[in-house]
């Protein structure tokens, strides 16, 4: 059994438009909003085995709030530049090469992406994942190289309003 964790990045600040858009900052209510997933997590016994997130940083940001609140180790956070340049091509190139060992990964990554990607598996697709929103999808698989075609089972979705 494989389970994936696919959450997009916590609200993040336009404020400043000399800013790169790698450099954006999250907003005070983007952490907020995603203590309040932390919590829905934790109340669901969510322990990865690995996080990953785009090098952006409003993605970090986001995954090193998530991994404190996990007790997940900051400094064993990976970072992959193909999920925020690749696509859904990206995001399925870092998933399939997470070693096999790894029962299950948390990927923070950006819309449209995300999104696009994570409805590959929904046999209700959903609209937009909104900021600090989470996905989880179990797939009934050994390898990670197989969740296309595996067996999934979704085990819920979560946005920051529904909490």
């Amino acid at each position: 059994m494989k389970t994936l964790y696919l959450i997009r990045h916590a609200k993040s600040s336009w404020n400043n438009s000399d800013l790169d858009d790698h450099e954006r900052p999250l907003l005070e209510k983007g952490i907020k909003r995603t203590e309040n997933i932390i919590q829905f997590l934790k109340n669901r016994k969510v322990n990865p085995c690995i996080i990953l997130s785009s090098q952006t940083v409003r993605a970090l940001e986001t995954a090193r709030i998530i991994a404190r609140g996990l007790k997940y180790p900051e400094d064993e956070i990976l970072t992959d530049s193909k999920l925020y340049f690749d696509g859904t091509d990206g995001i399925n190139e870092v998933i399939y090469e997470l070693p096999d060992e790894k029962k299950s990964a948390l990927i923070v990554g950006h819309n449209p992406y995300l999104t696009q990607f994570t409805n590959r598996f929904l046999a209700r697709k959903i609209e937009s994942i909104p900021t600090s929103g989470v996905v989880c999808i179990d797939f009934n698989t050994n390898s990670w190289h197989e969740i296309s075609l595996a067996e999934k089972k979704v085990r819920f979705i979560i946005y920051p309003k529904d909490l």
